[in-house]
């Protein structure tokens, strides 16, 4: 059958990306307590299309991403990459696979276990410059404000807050990127807020995760500090970008703070 994807096109315009978003699709990754998650991704994928191809062949996606079993990790990610270029003819590639990760979490005081949930991403580009890898993981979590604990004679407000890192590693010589477990950055997150969110609280685990709240307030601007401060001890990471949101509980609009951080730049800083 003729190929119409595959035939020449004279217009002289070559394009960024072509691909395929929105696929719904089963992955495994690494789980740092069972070895293993099961989970649904939301995938996008795309090369670059040359100015002589009318169109990129679609199903190649699909084959490349099945053909390895859908095991993602930092060091997938890469040769995903390299195949989709040499498959497609392409310059340039890049992937992005968004899903939930479940962790167990147990009540403060009680115990009480259940499944929280996590929004996470590996995104990859290779190009004729570049070879990246960003590990993004959003962690909520319980912020109280401390101008309001100063100024008021009994309590102070709290919001749920978002802490979403954006994190690169370094490259190693076989091409993968060093290894951060997801639960590492939660970890990160959830200690450098006001208190951690539950999925379970009985009353004596709601009385401790107030009080432990009420200890520790913090602005947003020192929850992306905090985070900052944590993960530039960490010398498998060479960048990251902290982004963290709070939906006020006594304002119409939310609070946010960005920081980025580059260990390049740290070290020039430093000669």
């Amino acid at each position: 059958m003729r190929d119409i994807q595959n035939s020449p096109d004279h217009r002289n315009i070559s394009l960024r990306e072509a691909g395929i978003k929105n696929l719904s699709y089963p992955i495994t990754i690494l789980d740092r307590e069972n070895r293993e998650q099961i989970t649904v991704a939301d995938i996008s994928m795309s090369v670059s299309l040359p100015h002589h191809f009318k169109g990129t062949h679609m199903s190649r996606f699909l084959e490349v991403l099945t053909s390895t079993g859908c095991r993602f990790t930092g060091g997938t990610i890469p040769v995903v990459l390299k195949e989709l270029k040499k498959i497609l003819e392409a310059e340039s590639a890049k992937i992005r696979i968004e899903f939930p990760y479940f962790l167990t979490r147990e009540a403060p005081v009680t115990g009480a276990a259940a499944k929280m949930s996590y929004v996470c991403s590996f995104t990859g580009e290779s190009n004729n410059r570049i070879d990246d890898f960003i590990l993004s993981v959003t962690v909520p979590v319980s912020t109280l404000c401390p101008c309001s604990k100063e100024i008021s004679s009994a309590g102070a407000h709290n919001q749920r807050g978002y802490i979403k890192m954006d994190v690169r590693t370094e490259k190693q010589d076989d091409g993968s990127f060093a290894m951060l477990w997801i639960e590492e950055l939660v970890d990160v997150a959830e200690t450098s807020a006001s208190s951690p969110l539950y999925t379970i609280l009985k009353r004596p685990d709601e009385k401790f995760v107030t009080e432990q709240a009420y200890r520790n307030p913090v602005f947003v601007e020192d929850i992306v500090r905090n985070v900052a401060e944590k993960l530039r001890q960490d010398d498998r990471i060479t960048q990251f970008t902290v982004t963290a949101e709070n939906h006020e509980s006594i304002h119409n609009h939310n609070a946010y703070a960005v920081v980025a951080w580059e260990r390049s730049e740290e070290q020039g800083r430093h000669k």
